[in-house]
């Protein structure tokens, strides 16, 4: 599934709610603000001094210590907040530290002692924490700024933002168990992803489950928690339950009571002047098969917009029909103001796995681009029955390629290019949405994209979307179950899903070379912005590079930001550095090496009148990057 980016361990052999001017200091939420925008009115740091930028603190939280024996199951993937003066975030153990922005110095800790037989179905990570403020309350009231937690272990804490402390009066000492449909196979099989999203006074919470295990997993059902009560709200299952579901319609033969998955697993955005929540859904379970769940199988794999104060579905859109690739949609959907032919248009904007870019109506759902649904081939595997097509984006084009074949293999020798050939003539290469099948097919990009949780950036000035995507292939080969003992005897090291309740177990494993380079050209990561009224790409870039620059882009998760000094900054590549690029143009400016891997989206705030640019770095052990418990804050010389 997209949230398990398996170890990329690449061998190279050679040495609506945009930001508010006037309040350029904030950044309260984990995409920049509750609509996912990704970007700043602070331009204190320019296109013209960028190169002045110099580290200004360090902050260490203790895990390469404190957690080290379980450090090679992480990955750090926070994004901070700036919470009233705060810097907020969480590390991949749920523990929450505050710390003083300007200079770094800790404030406070929180730690929701996470059971010691936890295993997560993706590992260790914390994507982020959510501010509420309660109007109810006195200003200097415990509680009356709340941050919110979501665990690894699938509960909701909601801490004092002063003091640190859980706030006694929700739920039960100060935290809400997500409710489970049935019981989980392991501790962990369920997981809460990404930062809760707030709207008024509910916490919206969504959850990730591992997909590969089984098809009736445990439920992705989204809730919507009281801030005050931790009392339920609502709650909505993007896999129907009931006959009268109008979506149940789209699962043959009431296959939805066999099936689950769906989950909200990636941020979640909200319009509040809407009284909108945008949630983008994963694929069903299990993932790579479902001949038991015929048919489109709505509400997974879409954006959908609910209803904030009641969880009743508005709108949806379905990105993948009947998803059997792992194409979840993976990015928070970006709510855009766009000014076209004289109009403003409030827009939702998503950047797929497919590398397709949707851009929708922020209260209808209806494509601003013309969307086509496009034949694709059909499954010869027993059971499955594929949808006959897909919807395709007339504009903007693509973002990466959707295709490999056996000309297209590469490798740094001819032998291993050979060999990476040899392979790709015995795979099916059909391209896009080529079904998984007996003998292994190529899914290009793969399963973590073109696009990933990092989202885009956007510009609201300029109208452009800035989106971190990569190119690299998976091969997924399906295992009748007779022969998966076999399978897994044979290939130990290899990824299996036993998707339990179906017919077939999963292989799925990166299609490289035997020195674990890609076997499809560089680059393999690439920043693209795309004009978004024109609907066309601006700008492309290779992200990353290694070999002395003789490889230029390369994998990367993680996503950028957009300042108005005209600057984009991004971690995410392999290489370990952070980078800022020309918005206009894409031309790199500037860049600093990270003492780990830079897998996180950045942030940027004003504090003591300085402009800071802060990442995470603290490596990600499934791409096989540098481990490390660091947070980095950038700025100009004093």
């Amino acid at each position: 599934m997209g949230r398990r980016l398996e170890a990329i361990a690449i061998v190279i052999v050679l040495s609506s709610a945009l930001a508010v001017p006037g309040r350029a200091q904030d950044w309260p939420a984990y995409g920049g603000d509750a609509g996912g925008t990704r970007y700043s009115a602070a331009d204190q740091i320019t296109r013209e001094n960028v190169r002045r930028l110099s580290l200004a603190w360090t902050y260490h939280t203790g895990d390469m210590e404190r957690r080290a024996e379980v450090m090679k199951y992480s990955a750090t993937e926070v994004t901070p907040i700036l919470a009233d003066g705060k810097l907020v975030f969480c590390t991949p153990f749920d523990r929450v530290i505050a710390l003083d922005p300007a200079s770094g110095r800790e404030l406070w800790t929180f730690d929701p002692a996470l059971p010691a037989d936890l295993k997560p179905a993706s590992g260790f990570f914390c994507r982020g924490v959510a501010l509420w403020h309660d109007a109810q309350a006195p200003a200097d009231a415990l509680c009356a700024a709340r941050i919110f937690l979501g665990t690894n272990d699938a509960r909701l804490i909601a801490l004092d933002l002063i003091t640190g402390k859980r706030c006694a009066g929700f739920g039960k000492s100060g935290e809400v168990a997500l409710p489970l449909d049935i019981a989980p196979r392991y501790l962990g099989e369920l997981q809460i992803d990404s930062a809760p999203a707030v709207v008024n006074d509910v916490v919206v919470v969504g959850s990730g489950v591992d997909d590969m295990l089984r098809a009736r997993a445990p439920s992705g059902t989204v809730w919507g928690i009281d801030a005050r009560s931790g009392e339920r709200r609502w709650s909505f299952d993007p896999v129907p339950r009931r006959a009268q579901d109008p979506a149940a319609a789209s699962w043959a033969d009431e296959s939805y009571l066999r099936s689950a998955g769906g989950g909200a697993w990636a941020p979640i955005s909200v319009d509040a002047a809407r009284d909108l929540v945008f949630l983008p859904t994963a694929g069903p379970t299990a993932s790579f098969y479902g001949g038991h769940r015929q048919g489109n199988d709505l509400y997974t794999s879409s954006v959908v917009a609910l209803r904030a104060s009641t969880g009743a579905v508005v709108w949806s859109f379905q990105t993948t029909h009947h998803d059997i690739w792992d194409y979840d949609v993976a990015a928070q959907p970006s709510l855009v103001t766009l000014h076209r032919d004289g109009r403003e248009l409030a827009v939702v904007v998503v950047a797929a796995k497919t590398g397709f870019v949707f851009v929708l109506d922020r209260d209808t759902g209806a494509p601003l681009f013309p969307v086509e649904e496009r034949p694709f081939p059909a499954s010869d595997v027993p059971g499955e029955t594929t949808s006959p097509t897909q919807p395709v984006p007339l504009a903007p084009p693509p973002l990466v390629p959707q295709r490999l074949t056996a000309a297209d293999a590469w490798g740094l020798f001819y032998v291993d290019k050979l060999i990476c050939r040899r392979r790709l003539e015995a795979l099916d290469t059909r391209g896009l949405y080529a079904p998984p099948s007996l003998e292994g097919t190529v899914v290009f990009p793969f399963t973590g994209g073109g696009g990933n949780w990092g989202g885009g950036g956007a510009d609201p000035g300029r109208g452009l979307f800035i989106v971190n995507t990569m190119r690299i292939a998976h091969v997924i080969r399906l295992i009748p179950r007779a022969d998966e003992a076999a399978a897994r005897a044979a290939n130990p090291k290899l990824e299996i899903g036993a998707a339990l309740g179906t017919p077939y177990a999963a292989e799925r494993a990166l299609l490289v070379s035997p020195l674990g380079i890609p076997c499809n050209p560089p680059p393999w990561g690439v920043l693209s912005a795309v004009d978004l009224a024109a609907g066309a790409i601006k700008w492309q870039v290779p992200l990353g590079e290694k070999a002395f620059g003789l490889i230029r882009g390369l994998p990367g998760i993680g996503g950028p930001i957009v300042t108005a000094g005209g600057l984009v900054f991004i971690g995410a590549a392999m290489d370990q550095y952070i980078r800022a690029f020309d918005v206009e143009t894409g031309a790199e400016l500037w860049k600093a090496k990270l003492p780990a891997g830079g897998q996180a989206t950045p942030m940027t705030y004003v504090a003591s009148g300085r402009q800071f640019v802060v990442i995470a770095a603290g490596g990600h052990a499934r791409m096989g990057t540098t481990l490390g418990d660091a947070i980095l804050a950038f700025a100009l010389p004093q």
